[in-house]
This record gives C-alpha cells, sequence and structure tokens, in this order.
C-alpha cells in the first residue's frame, strides 16, 4: 500500500493495510499495559450527506432501489467520495438524485464514530424552500423516486423498517416524535 497520512481520528502511527470502494482499514503498532505491544485496527469510511429537502411546508423523500438494498425510504442521500466540501457534495447529490435545488442551505448536525472501531462521518443539512430545476441524473445502480409528505408523516418513518437513518438520528427522531418541545424545536430548524 502507498504511504499516505493517516486519517482523522487515526493515530499518527497508523498504516492503511487496505483500500476499497468505500472502505480502508487501517493497522497500529499499539502498547498495551503489560509492556507488550499489539496490533490495533480501524475502519475508515467515507463521509456520508443526508439532505433534508423542504418544499413548501414539506419534505423531499425518496423511495429508492439499490441492487444490494431494495425497497428503501431515504433522505436524499449520498457518499461524500468526490473530494468537494460537505456542502458541496450535498448540493450535488440533492440536485443529481431529485431535481430540486436550493439557495438556503444550513448544517442541522453532524455525527461521527471517533470513538470506536469505525470511522464515518454523517452530515445532515437542511436544503430550505426547494425547486424542481433539473431532471435527476441518477447513478447505474440507483432507482430513486420521490415524493412530498408533512413534517407529522416524516416522524412516522422513524418506526418504518424501510427507512434508512443512522441510530444517532434514529434517537433524535424519537426524541422528537414523542417529546412535544423537541418535536417543535425540529419543525422550526425545518421550517423557521
Amino acid at each position: 500500500m502507498e504511504n499516505i497520512a493517516p486519517r482523522e481520528g487515526l493515530p499518527a502511527n497508523a498504516t492503511r493495510v487496505f483500500k476499497g470502494e468505500i472502505f480502508e482499514v487501517w493497522q497500529w503498532e499499539q502498547k498495551l499495559f503489560d509492556g507488550t505491544s499489539g496490533v490495533f485496527e480501524r475502519v475508515w469510511r467515507y463521509p456520508t450527506i443526508e439532505v433534508f429537502a423542504t418544499v413548501g411546508d414539506k419534505l423531499l423523500i425518496e423511495e429508492q432501489d439499490q441492487p444490494d438494498r431494495p425497497g428503501n425510504i431515504n433522505l436524499p442521500s449520498g457518499r461524500a467520495d468526490k473530494g468537494e466540501d460537505p456542502l458541496e457534495e450535498a448540493k450535488r447529490e440533492l440536485l443529481e438524485e431529485t431535481g430540486y435545488a436550493s439557495a438556503q442551505w444550513s448544517l442541522f448536525m453532524k455525527h461521527g464514530r471517533d470513538n470506536s472501531k469505525i470511522l464515518h462521518d454523517v452530515y445532515y443539512f437542511i436544503a430550505r424552500d426547494c425547486a424542481k430545476t433539473a431532471e435527476p441524473q441518477l447513478d447505474a445502480g440507483e432507482k430513486i423516486s420521490t415524493r412530498l409528505i408533512s413534517f407529522d408523516a416524516f416522524l412516522e418513518l422513524v418506526e418504518d423498517p424501510r427507512f434508512w437513518m443512522s441510530a444517532e438520528f434514529k434517537n433524535y427522531m424519537l426524541r422528537a416524535k414523542y417529546d412535544g418541545k423537541k418535536k417543535e424545536e425540529f419543525r422550526k430548524a425545518l421550517f423557521p
């Protein structure tokens, strides 16, 4: 493997031992408490971008088939593997997958797993007052249809097993669904 600087969240002496299309495996020697040493490793994954796209008082969601995951419901999303700034990746993914664009963007939340064996950041952006400006340009491995749903219908998706989301965001949605104060806080973030 080529010698490159370790990804953020890895020790300076980590070496990449595998690079796939989505994942990299990194290893390093770590001194143990008894004075011996052992090999430790972590997996790094390209960041994920998720977009809350609002159109009037509705949210845009996708019903999506991919070769390895048929019959899913998603936010417009994708893998940030083009080397762009996460916001630029989000704008590109929204336009490519849905044909919608927005001039009003903000970062809603970012979470990562820096303390686990898998390093993976997830960015959630809000794109307000979206308008359809083009036809979708889907990847060969995507079948996507879009639909607009109400905020309350969106919160109901948290209990639908077809809705793909991170555990961190699922927890956020559950709190918003069952806690009136959190629900209004989330609604105002999306629809100020």
